[in-house]
């Protein structure tokens, strides 16, 4: 069973959606009460705003316990990509979630190299400093995302790569298990469709697709914290978990956000780097995937860390996000659950997903 109790957990990156959202969960002590959980970015910004946040909770609401948060909660300022603040925060760790990344698609296809230094080469310094300083973590999990499968830009060929660092120091880190998560469209989080969507409805339109036949998985970000927690609790050295999760069209999230106002969509065409479908196991890994409840397992590739062979069959093809579309109705449905259409304001990231 899966608990925390007594550790120290560090969160890469902890300052982003996920990042926010798994640490209330860690607060909450639904898995045990952590000795420490570190927050490590190099923005401050976000840091002191997180950080204020909490300081100004006056009592514990029935979902947080919040007393003792100033000794539970801590603050580091560091990159991933610099080596030395990367062992300083590393050192007494139990359990590392590495959330860092650069994932903004433009961004990474205009600055190739800067998402390289923090997707692979911020993961390979925490392999790094866990190899050269035997440190005695427990569990490493790297945080990737469906672009990494069969990759067509650079973020994905990145995280693909972020992915193959974390599943080979099994090998060359043994005292160390290091798994993966993938999952695809988190909702509302920094840089998504929908709070695009909103904006674009704010002012009046139009709504921007990029083709009608566009689908995308949808996941809550406490789904993608619920991945997290089941491949620390079920993964063998160099899995990857992988959510199974509803899709839906593009076009059908417009709509849906729309309403009945009198807003029109256009059609701009797909963008360079971009997919019709999602996959979030190609029809290459589908061989070496078997389902897990909720989850699917990929096997690592590398035959020296397959240990058991499961006696379910492997998945049969690929897992795109064309294969469980969502009607609008249930489109409707699952944004009405997460408040994605209350107001045309989006609410604030983290609070948006409880």
């Amino acid at each position: 069973m899966l608990d925390f109790t007594g550790k120290t957990i560090v969160i890469t990156g902890g300052t982003g959606s996920l990042g926010k959202v798994l640490t209330r969960r860690l607060l909450a002590g639904e898995n045990g009460t952590p000795q420490k959980i570190i927050i490590f970015s190099r923005d401050e910004a976000k840091q002191h705003y997180m950080r204020v946040e909490y300081q100004q909770k006056i009592k514990a609401t029935d979902e947080i316990i919040y007393r003792n948060f100033e000794q539970l909660l801590e603050f580091r300022i560091g990159d991933v990509r610099y080596y030395p603040s990367v062992c300083a925060v590393l050192k007494n760790a139990d359990i590392v979630v590495n959330a860092a990344a650069l994932k903004q698609v433009p961004s990474c296809e205009y600055f190739p190299f800067e998402a390289v230094q923090t997707n692979i080469a911020g993961a390979e310094n925490i392999v790094r400093a866990i190899r050269e300083h035997d440190l005695p973590i427990a569990t490493v999990v790297g945080v990737s995302t469906d672009k990494a499968c069969k990759p067509v830009n650079v973020m994905g060929m990145t995280k693909a790569l972020q992915e193959r660092v974390f599943i080979a120091a099994n090998i060359n880190a043994p005292s160390t298990r290091f798994v993966c998560v993938r999952y695809g469209n988190v909702l509302a989080s920094r840089g998504s469709v929908i709070p695009l969507f909103h904006e674009q409805i704010k002012t009046g339109g139009p709504v921007t697709i990029t083709t009608e036949d566009m689908t995308r998985f949808l996941l809550p970000l406490d789904k993608g914290v619920d991945t997290i927690f089941a491949a620390l609790e079920h993964a063998q050295p160099g899995e990857t978990f992988i959510p199974r999760v509803p899709a839906a069209r593009i076009l059908d999230v417009a709509k849906a956000l729309i309403g009945d106002r009198p807003i029109p969509l256009v059609v701009s065409g797909i963008r360079p780097g971009e997919k019709v479908h999602e996959i979030l196991v190609s029809d290459e890994e589908a061989w070496r995937t078997y389902p897990r409840g909720d989850y699917y397992a990929i096997q690592p590739m590398l035959p020296e860390l397959v240990k058991d062979q499961p006696s379910a069959p492997p998945l049969p093809k690929e897992y795109s996000s064309s294969d469980t579309v969502m009607t609008f109705a249930e489109t409707c449905a699952l944004l009405e659950r997460y408040r994605l259409m209350v107001g045309q304001d989006l609410i604030e990231e983290g609070e948006t997903l409880r």
